[in-house]
């Protein structure tokens, strides 16, 4: 019988070899398993046997969010058709809705057709495409479960994922999603995240370079030919908070002000006000794209403002595309897009969203939002 367990470092020669039997290519590295061996963001398992491991599954819990992935799944093939495959994926459902997740996805190769029929009979559903996904050139079907039970809702249309290419453009590649969800005739670029960047930026920051203020990029948007609104639940400078020198200080309010006067000077409505879930919800719905900022501490418990772009919506979570690409040293191009696939429609419950969409102390909530 099978006995299913956490992995241990003890595994790893024998999770090489489960590795190695069960892929052709796309496979974990010896620093990919040791990584995740340690990581606390995760449901790694092993099946065993006699004393040998004959299927694992890892599951990568994104931090902040309710949202799991099936990362990778292999079972030994002297062991296949025996249900250790299902096995093992319903006891990382369990773990992974024990500790909070809400949904689970994965991705499988479109000429799979056993593990398609595998997942579809444990209740996955396709709701995406990736065409020449993996290293043989195959597609990838996108599949997912609510392994609460829950039901979902709300508009299902697409925004164009993207990343972020430096440390501090988060919100010029939102405000490319979400201009590019809107005109598919918008070119976005590497030259134009910085350029926005340069149009949007606060100058100063906590610390290195300067984050977009939202009245700049809602200026920027509409230089591009989009309508915009801001709301923003304060009246002053923002960020000035968490900077220490005056001079520093000096400039965030001097961009502050300029921004508030272009506005002005450009009619863009901006509401004092906060934003309400319900607000952003009847936004999507009715076609706009937002931007929101929300605070990283959930995520990775740095207090940092960061940009995102709601991406959809249900009864009982916001989604939003996360353009902040994190990948581990030396990542295989498989494991960077595997990486990327966590960045897209994140969701985050409503009770969760209305703390991390609050920064800092004085708990600015802010959004822009943008229509044709």
């Amino acid at each position: 019988m099978t006995e299913i367990r956490r992995a241990v470092a003890g595994d790893i020669d024998e999770l090489e070899r489960l590795e190695a039997q069960a892929f052709k290519g796309d496979r974990l590295s010896r620093r990919s398993f040791k990584r995740w061996l340690k990581h606390r963001g995760c449901v790694f398992l092993v099946g065993e046997e006699g004393g040998s491991l004959c299927g694992y599954i890892l599951v990568i819990q994104r931090r902040g969010t309710r949202l799991a992935r099936l990362y990778s799944l292999a079972v030994d093939p002297a062991y296949r058709g025996r249900g250790v495959a299902a096995d093992l994926i319903r006891q990382g459902e369990r773990v992974a809705r024990d500790t909070g997740s809400l949904y689970m996805r994965l991705e499988v190769a479109g000429n799979n057709s056993a593990a398609i029929s595998l997942y579809r009979k444990l209740g996955y559903q396709q709701f995406g495409l990736y065409r020449d996904y993996y290293e043989d050139h195959s597609d990838a079907l996108r599949m997912e479960k609510c392994i609460h039970r829950l039901q979902s809702g709300g508009d299902s249309r697409v925004i164009p994922w993207m990343s972020q290419t430096t440390s501090f453009t988060c919100g010029p590649a939102s405000l490319m999603m979400a201009m590019s969800g809107l005109d598919p005739a918008y070119r976005p670029s590497p030259v134009e995240e910085i350029q926005i960047w340069r149009e949007a930026t606060t100058i100063f920051m906590t610390s290195g370079h300067g984050g977009c203020h939202p009245l700049g990029l809602a200026l920027a948007a509409v230089d591009r030919g989009f309508a915009a609104e801001v709301w923003i639940n304060q009246r002053g400078p923002l960020f000035v908070e968490g900077v220490r020198d005056p001079n520093k200080k000096r400039v965030l309010r001097l961009v502050h002000e300029a921004f508030v006067e272009q506005a002005r000077e450009r009619s863009i409505p901006v509401y004092y006000e906060n934003i309400d879930q319900s607000t952003l919800a009847a936004n999507y719905a009715e076609g706009a794209n937002q931007l929101v900022l929300i605070s990283t501490y959930r995520m990775d418990s740095r207090k940092t403002p960061h940009w995102v772009v709601v991406s959809g919506y249900d009864e009982n979570c916001l989604y939003f595309h996360d353009p902040d690409l994190e990948v581990g040293p030396h990542p295989t191009i498989a494991e960077e897009q595997r990486e990327a696939i966590e960045c897209h429609h994140v969701p985050i419950a409503r009770d969760d969203f209305a703390s991390m969409s609050l920064f800092g102390g004085s708990r600015l909530r802010t959004a822009v939002i943008l229509r044709k």
